[in-house]
């Protein structure tokens, strides 16, 4: 049975203009909440947010980096502005990294984890009043981090990815313990390799080839499919959900059998050159 009521669910949502958040944004619009959605292609997100307007939704956009403390302040202040509390925080924004750690840049791994990591973070830190505001209104606020199984398990060629990944799951468990007491819910997404544009964007090291998703044993979950285990972890409560069999096999194998995993990652070729 059902824990949490989607109607009517206040939802703040970064990421939206594709992928998991773009899905989840229009599954949470078509169960009745209402939304502000951000990313930086603002052309996007007034496609999406005319879309869920004009099927009877209710969608406003704050375009703009969420890395910038400008955007994150403007996204509180609307949330305040159009509702006075927060229900619900979807910290869907991120990229990713390829290449192998020695030949990369610090600036590379500082801009992921400022991505990756600080914005998720101080964007919660910042909507803690508005989500307090909901606890406190019975209305069981959650926030959602998309972390990653690579979160979980750690594979080569993706060091930076893998570390922020770490670093926003340790959190993520950390600020659940502590923000129990208040009322709000805190639920961590480990999704595995998604079909969408995440690779088109990833950061590749100089003279690599940009990476193919998933493999022929494990091929990429759409992004819909990963959207709606999300909602339905957020509609049961849930504190975590890993949304592909391949992803729940990968890290359940790193908790029972660590060893073997270890040996079998550190055998993975190295990343194949441009031609």
């Amino acid at each position: 049975m059902a824990v949490r009521e989607l109607q009517g669910l206040r939802c703040l949502v970064t990421g939206a203009s594709s992928g998991i958040g773009l899905a989840l944004a229009r599954l949470l619009a078509a169960s009745g909440a209402r939304l502000i959605i951000s990313a930086r292609r603002h052309d996007r997100l007034e496609t999406l947010a005319r879309e869920i307007n004009g099927a009877g939704g209710d969608a406003f956009v704050v375009a703009g980096d969420v890395t910038d403390e400008a955007t994150r302040e403007r996204l509180v202040a609307e949330v305040w502005n159009r509702w006075s509390g927060l229900d619900l925080l979807v910290n869907n924004a991120g990229g990713g990294a390829f290449g192998p750690f020695a030949s990369s840049s610090p600036d590379r791994l500082r801009r992921l984890f400022e991505l990756d990591f600080f914005a998720p973070v101080e964007l919660t830190r910042a909507c803690l009043p508005a989500l307090r505001v909901a606890a406190n209104d019975r209305r069981r606020p959650v926030v959602v981090n998309v972390g990653s199984v690579l979160g979980h398990c750690a594979v080569p060629w993706k060091s930076e990815y893998c570390a922020a990944k770490f670093a926003l799951r340790g959190w993520n468990d950390s600020v659940r313990a502590e923000w129990a007491r208040d009322g709000i819910d805190f639920l961590l997404a480990s999704p595995s390799t998604t079909a969408s544009e995440f690779f088109e964007r990833v950061e590749v090291g100089e003279g690599l080839a940009r990476p193919a998703g998933g493999s022929r044993w494990f091929p990429p979950s759409s992004s819909d499919r990963v959207a709606r285990d999300i909602l339905r972890a957020i509609r049961l409560g849930r504190h975590e959900v890993v949304p592909s069999w391949g992803g729940r096999l990968l890290v359940w194998a790193n908790r029972l059998l660590p060893a073997l995993v270890r040996w079998s990652v550190a055998r993975q070729p190295p990343p194949n050159r441009e031609s």
